[in-house]
């Protein structure tokens, strides 16, 4: 059965290139991404790797640990670690799950026949601190991920869970934010003090209350 948003987060033990983990304990009390690829030595998959080792900082910054899973063993992935360091000028810092009985592809839904019998499509989770399921984006296998959207949509979910507020579209960190329904224009006024701009009644917005 295919997971959910606000679903629970399986856990799962499974060896990676940091060793063995548990995946909540790994998580702890922050948040985590979990993201699938197809193979390694591919080259969609390398640029990935590359890319979010390369935004370690911004992870670290937002309190979020990021794992990678592949469906092949993990000797092949030390392998593919040092092309991934080398052809990208960075270095792989968080941990590549072996899953070559595919025990973690399973639990998340990973594999769709329909595209590939045996290769994970590019999957996506956001998890939070509850280790509940907060976003699910799913790629094709040929469709590299775009990570200033998955920094941006963790920026958004982030604001929600602490603030009472959401997101509008095409919404960039530093912008304005909006006032969800569940708080009325009264309360709206005293708990954002940098003011609140009533467009609607439904429809109503305050500067992002963290900056």
């Amino acid at each position: 059965m295919a997971l959910r948003l606000g679903d629970a987060a399986p856990n799962f033990r499974a060896q990676t290139s940091d060793g063995e983990i548990d995946f909540h304990e790994y998580l702890g009390t922050g948040w985590g991404i979990l993201f699938s690829h197809p193979a390694d030595y591919t080259p969609v998959c390398t640029t990935e790797l590359g890319k979010t080792a390369l935004l370690a900082e911004e992870f670290a910054k937002r309190n979020t640990k990021v794992l990678a899973v592949s469906v092949d063993p993990l000797d092949k992935h030390e392998g593919w670690i040092k092309d991934i360091n080398e052809t990208q000028n960075t270095t792989v810092n968080f941990p590549l799950i072996a899953d070559p009985d595919r025990q973690v592809a399973t639990l998340y839904d990973m594999i769709h026949p329909n595209a590939s019998a045996t290769a994970t499509v590019r999957s996506l989770f956001i998890i939070g601190p509850d280790k509940n399921i907060k976003l699910i984006i799913t790629y094709p296998a040929s469709t590299g991920r775009n990570f200033v959207e998955v920094l941006r949509v963790l920026d958004s979910l982030q604001l929600t869970a602490n603030y009472s507020v959401a997101t509008p579209a095409d919404w960039k960190a530093g912008e304005d934010v909006i006032v969800v329904p569940a708080v009325s224009t009264e309360d709206a006024i005293k708990k954002f003090p940098k003011g609140v701009k009533v467009v609607k009644p439904y429809l109503r917005y305050t500067p992002q209350p963290n900056v």
